[in-house]
């Protein structure tokens, strides 16, 4: 499952800072395929996605990826996460949350600025891709931000490696989001103004600040020495000439 920015992942966004506005997926999505497989109910503040054997395909692209992978029945969920920047991705972190997800809604988030890429869980920040341009990493910034949301089937590399095959007899499998918000920041002639948004991952003022502060990063630490299960930074059989220029 992946929701997108660009292609970003995620229950509720926020994504880059302007001000926040109680969402409705009637207004603020449109269902673009699917035969009725997405339904929006409760007024608009409940969204189901159900997969059977329908996928989807598109180009590639930029995109801010927040993923549940499959998993045996009792087996800890894997989310896993990843950036792409001009279609090339490999830029893979995966964790076991704190948590079962299948048991109640959850706040997933993205934070995009200019300067980084904040993926966060329930406000606590689970990783931080910081923009390299300066050593020739390429960041996604070309493309104006769309979320996209869906299910499909990826029995062939998510589900332990691909050892663990669907079981269609159990489908439809259905995801539920609720509570979607976007806040963003406004550019005109040079000139920014952002929403007075915050969130326990920063200090007042984080919608202008470029860092995380201390008990953000605290909070970042812990989730990294615990719970992160795969690093592509620290992939010596995949990157045997060295880990990517990012991640030095």
């Amino acid at each position: 499952m992946g929701l997108f920015c660009n292609g970003f992942s995620l229950f509720v966004v926020v994504c880059s800072m302007a001000v926040a506005a109680s969402g409705s997926f009637y207004q603020d999505f449109d269902l673009t395929w699917g035969d009725r497989r997405a339904k929006i109910f409760n007024g608009g503040q409940l969204l189901s996605l159900s997969l059977d054997k329908l996928s989807s395909q598109g180009p590639a692209h930029d995109e801010i990826d927040f993923e549940f992978l499959g998993n045996l029945s009792g087996d800890p969920y894997i989310l896993h996460t990843n950036v792409f920047t001009q279609g090339k991705g490999n830029r893979e972190q995966q964790f076991y949350l704190w948590f079962d997800p299948t048991r109640n809604f959850h706040t997933y988030s993205i934070i995009w600025k200019p300067q980084h890429i904040i993926f966060l869980v329930d406000n606590i920040p689970i990783r931080v891709f910081k923009n390299a341009e300066s050593i020739g990493v390429p960041f996604p910034k070309s493309q104006p931000m769309r979320i996209y949301s869906s299910l499909w089937n990826a029995d062939d590399w998510a589900t332990r490696g691909g050892l663990v095959k669907t079981d269609w007899t159990k489908a439809p499998f259905t995801a539920y989001y609720r509570n979607f918000r976007a806040s963003a920041c406004t550019w005109s002639y040079g000139a920014s103004s952002c929403g007075s948004q915050s969130s326990s991952a920063f200090s007042d003022g984080a919608w202008t600040t470029s860092e995380l502060d201390a008990p953000g990063r605290r909070r970042l630490r812990w989730v990294q020495k615990y719970f992160m299960i795969y690093n592509y930074c620290t992939d010596l059989k995949r990157f045997p000439q060295g880990p990517p220029p990012e991640c030095k």
